[in-house]
C-alpha cells in the first residue's frame, strides 16, 4: 500500500513497538481518553501556533476545551486559557501579539481578547444572545463575530428583553407558519445567526473599552446558514474594508440547498449580492492581495451531494473561472499561497483527504501531501514555503504538522496522544477491493483484532456508513470509530458502496433513486469477499449502521437471513412517514424525485416498512429524542414492528440526544450496550462484562491522563437473550 510522508511520519511518531500483543485492547474508555486536537491558527510573523486540545472529562460528564500554543520551529505546547470549560476559535491579531477567542467563562459564550502569552484577557462582548465564529481584522481594528438574535430587533437591549419575556411566560408552546420549524436538533425559536463587527476602541456601552457591536446583516436571514462544520461562511478581505459571507434562500429553506456570495461593509450597509448561481456558492477565501476570491460551488440546485468545485471569482471584473472541472472528487477547504499565485485544498479521495495545489491562473492540479491519511486546516508562514496542518487515519487521532508546500518529510508538532497510544494497541486499517455483482470494482476498508492471529477464526461485523453520502477511510472518528469493534474481538468490515464519497461523482449518484438496489448488492459483495478470507466465521456475522447505515439495516431485516444481530441506529424505516416528519426536504426530494404522493411507488419500493413479513434477525434499535433529522418515531416504529412479530429486539433510546450520541457518559453507554448485544448474539458464551469504573481527571493536573476509579455507571441491559 503506497503511504504517505505523513503517515511514515505517524509511523515513527507512533512505532508498533515489538511489545505490541502486551498493549490493552483499544476501547470506549481509551477512545474517551484521547485529547481532541483541532483548529490550528498560525500566527501572521509565522512563529507560533495556537489551537484547542478538548478533553473528555467522565466523572463530570462534560468536555473542557482550552487554547494551547506551540513554536512553529517545535517544542512543548503551552496551555494559555486557565479559566472555564469552553474556550474556543483562537484567531490572531495582525501583529501577532493578542488572540480574540471565544469563551463561556462569564456563564454565556462571549467574545475576548487576551495576549498571546495568555495573559491580560478582556471580554469584548456582553451580550444576551451570546456571541461566537470570531475572526480579527486584516488591520486589527475591529472583530466580525456571530450571534443569534430576533431579526426584527435593531439594539441589544431589544434583544434581551425577548429573551426575558420568553423565559418569564410560561408558555411552552410554539407557533409557526413555514418549514424548517426544526432544524437537526433544535425547534426554531425565531432568533437568526447574523454577523457583528465591534471596533476594538471605544467609545462602548457603559464606559466600555470596546465599541459597540453593529449588526451586518440584517434581516430574516441566517448568516451564516446553519453548518455542521467545515469551511468559515465568511471572510474578511485583506485591506479590511469588504466582508464577504453566505446567505441563504429567504423562501422555501426547507427545500433549497441555494446559498450565494454577498460582501457589505464592515460599517454596516446593504449588502451586495455577488454571486447568482441557483445551486450552492460557499466558503469564501480572499487571495492575499485582494485580486481574487476563491469558494466551492456545485452546479445542481436541490442536490447538497453535488461534486464541490474550486471557482475563482476575479473581484475588479467579476469573471469566473472553474479550477477544478477536471478533477472528479469534491474539494473540501481552501487556502492561498503567500504569493497569491497558487491555491493549496484538499479532497476526498477513496478514503483519504490529500493536500493538493492547483495554479491561479489554472492548470493541472498537483498532489502535495497524500497517502493513508486525511488533513486539513492549511496555513501558510510569511515565508511561503512553510506550511501547518492537521493529519489523521485510522490509527492514529489528530494531531498538528509542519510541512513544506513542495512535499518532503513533515514535523510532528503535537504529541498529545503519544501515551495513550503507548499504552493500548492500534493497528492499521487494511484496505480490500472486490467485485460487485455487475462487475463495476468496490472498495473498503479492515479492521482486526489486537494481537490478529491467521489460525483462528472471528466473527464478522459489518459496519455500514451514513449518508448515504459519506464513505469509509483512512481517517479518525469519535463516533462508530472501528478500533473500538474490532478490541471487542471482531473482524471489521467497512465498505463504500454505491452513494460512497471519494470515488467520482457519478459513483455518488448511483444512488439516488436506488437506496435498497445497487448498493446493497455491492456489501453483500463485499461480505462474501471477506467471509471467505480463512481466518473470518462465516457462521457468526453481525451488522450495524446508523442514518444511511441504518436505513440498510432496515433494508436487510427485509431481505437476508444471513447475520446473527442487527444494530439499527437512528435508521430510516417508513420513507413516506419519514418525509411528514424529517426537516431537510431538499434531501427526499432529490434521492426519490419527489413527494410520496407525487412518486408514490418509489417511496413504497425502497421503504423497508413494507418487508416487515420477512424480518428474523435480532435487531438492537436506537435512537435519540432530539434527532429531527430522522425523527425518533422511525425507530419506535422498526421496534414496534419487531416485538409484534417476536423477533428478539431492544430500543436503546437517548431523550438527551439528538442524530449523534455525543454526552460523554451517553456515548460510553452506547459502546458498552452495543457490543453487549452484538457479542451476545454471534458468541453463545459471551457474558456481558461488569461495567468498568470510568476514568476521571478531576483531581489531576489538566494534562493528566491518569486513570482514576470513580463509581460505575450502571448500565441496564435488560434480559439477556
Amino acid at each position: 500500500m503506497t503511504r504517505s510522508l505523513l503517515a511514515l511520519s505517524l509511523l515513527l511518531t507512533f512505532p508498533l513497538f515489538g511489545q505490541q500483543s502486551a498493549k490493552k485492547p483499544f476501547d470506549a474508555f481509551a477512545l474517551s481518553r484521547l485529547v481532541r486536537v483541532s483548529d490550528p491558527q498560525l500566527s501572521p510573523d509565522g512563529s507560533t501556533v495556537a489551537f484547542v486540545a478538548e478533553r473528555v472529562y467522565l466523572s463530570d460528564n462534560n468536555r473542557q476545551k482550552h487554547i494551547y500554543t506551540v513554536p512553529l520551529a517545535g517544542g512543548e505546547p503551552r496551555r494559555i486559557t486557565l479559566y472555564g470549560e469552553s474556550n474556543t476559535r483562537p484567531r490572531w491579531a495582525p501583529d501577532s501579539q493578542r488572540i480574540a477567542f471565544v469563551s463561556g467563562r462569564s456563564g454565556k459564550s462571549q467574545i475576548w481578547i487576551m495576549n498571546a502569552d495568555g495573559t491580560g484577557a478582556q471580554q469584548v462582548t456582553d451580550l444576551a444572545t451570546e456571541a461566537d465564529g470570531v475572526l480579527f481584522s486584516p488591520n486589527g481594528g475591529y472583530l466580525l463575530f456571530t450571534s443569534r438574535v430576533f431579526p426584527e430587533c435593531d439594539n441589544a437591549a431589544c434583544n434581551e428583553q425577548k429573551l426575558k419575556e420568553r423565559e418569564n411566560s410560561g408558555v411552552e408552546a410554539r407557533i409557526y407558519d413555514t418549514l424548517l420549524y426544526r432544524h437537526w436538533n433544535q425547534w426554531d425559536d425565531g432568533r437568526r445567526s447574523h454577523l457583528f463587527a465591534v471596533n476594538l476602541e471605544g467609545p462602548g456601552a457603559e464606559g466600555s473599552a470596546f465599541g459597540t457591536p453593529r449588526d451586518l446583516t440584517p434581516g430574516n436571514y441566517d448568516v451564516p446558514p446553519f453548518s455542521l462544520g467545515g469551511p468559515d461562511a465568511y471572510a474578511i478581505a485583506p485591506d479590511g474594508q469588504e466582508i464577504c459571507f453566505e446567505r441563504g434562500p429567504g423562501q422555501d429553506p426547507a427545500s433549497s440547498t441555494n446559498l450565494d456570495l454577498f460582501v457589505v461593509s464592515p460599517e454596516g450597509g446593504a449588502p451586495t449580492q455577488i454571486t447568482t448561481n441557483l445551486a450552492a456558492d460557499a466558503s469564501p477565501v480572499y487571495s492575499p492581495d485582494g485580486r481574487y476570491l476563491a469558494y466551492r460551488a456545485q452546479e445542481r440546485p436541490g442536490y447538497e451531494s453535488d461534486r464541490w468545485r474550486l471557482t475563482l471569482l476575479t473581484r475588479a471584473t467579476g469573471e469566473l473561472v472553474n479550477l477544478t472541472e477536471t478533477l472528479d472528487r469534491w474539494v473540501t477547504s481552501i487556502t492561498w499561497s503567500s504569493d497569491s499565485a497558487r491555491l493549496f485544498f484538499t479532497a476526498e479521495d477513496r478514503g483519504r483527504e490529500p493536500i493538493m495545489m492547483v495554479p491561479a491562473t489554472g492548470g493541472g492540479v498537483k498532489m502535495i501531501v497524500f497517502g493513508d491519511a486525511h488533513h486539513g486546516d492549511i496555513q501558510f508562514a510569511p515565508d511561503g514555503r512553510s506550511i501547518v496542518y492537521t493529519g489523521h487515519s485510522g490509527s492514529h487521532p489528530t494531531e498538528i504538522f509542519r510541512g513544506v508546500s513542495s512535499g518532503g518529510a513533515p514535523a510532528q508538532l503535537t504529541h498529545f496522544n503519544d501515551e495513550m497510544l503507548n499504552e493500548y494497541r492500534l493497528d492499521e486499517l487494511e484496505q480490500v477491493s472486490y467485485r460487485s455483482s455487475d462487475g463495476a470494482t468496490v472498495e473498503g476498508f479492515l479492521a482486526k483484532p489486537p494481537n490478529f492471529d491467521m489460525q483462528k477464526k472471528y466473527p464478522l461485523l459489518l459496519l455500514i456508513h451514513g449518508g448515504p453520502q459519506g464513505a469509509w477511510g483512512e481517517s479518525w472518528s469519535y463516533r462508530w470509530n472501528p478500533q473500538v469493534f474490532a478490541a471487542a474481538g471482531f473482524v471489521v468490515f467497512m465498505p463504500n458502496p454505491r452513494g460512497s464519497t471519494g470515488y467520482g461523482q457519478s459513483f455518488i449518484d448511483a444512488i439516488r433513486g436506488d437506496w435498497g438496489g445497487q448498493a446493497y448488492l455491492d456489501i453483500m459483495a463485499g461480505v462474501d469477499h471477506v467471509s471467505r478470507r480463512p481466518y473470518v466465521d462465516s457462521g457468526r456475522m453481525a451488522a450495524a449502521g446508523a442514518s444511511y447505515g441504518g436505513y440498510m439495516i432496515n433494508w436487510m431485516l427485509g431481505h437476508t437471513d444471513r447475520f446473527r444481530a442487527f444494530v439499527s441506529h437512528a435508521g430510516v424505516y417508513d420513507l413516506e412517514s419519514m418525509f411528514g416528519a424529517t426537516e431537510e426536504l431538499w434531501f427526499p426530494l432529490w434521492e426519490f424525485h419527489g413527494t410520496p404522493w407525487d412518486n408514490p411507488e418509489m417511496y413504497e419500493r425502497w421503504s423497508p416498512s413494507k418487508y416487515v413479513a420477512n424480518f428474523k434477525t435480532p435487531t438492537m434499535v436506537v435512537h435519540g429524542e432530539k434527532d429531527y433529522r430522522v425523527p425518533s418515531t422511525q425507530g419506535m416504529q422498526l421496534f414496534t414492528a419487531l416485538q409484534s412479530r417476536g423477533i428478539p429486539s431492544r430500543f436503546l433510546y437517548f431523550p438527551d440526544e439528538g442524530h449523534w450520541i455525543l454526552k460523554p457518559r451517553n456515548s460510553l453507554y452506547w459502546h458498552q450496550s452495543v457490543i453487549d448485544w452484538l457479542k451476545s448474539w454471534v458468541d453463545r458464551g459471551y457474558a456481558p462484562a461488569p461495567t468498568p469504573a470510568p476514568i476521571s481527571n478531576l483531581d489531576q493536573p489538566p494534562d493528566s491522563v491518569a486513570e482514576q476509579p470513580k463509581p460505575a455507571i450502571q448500565i441496564d441491559r435488560g434480559p439477556q437473550p
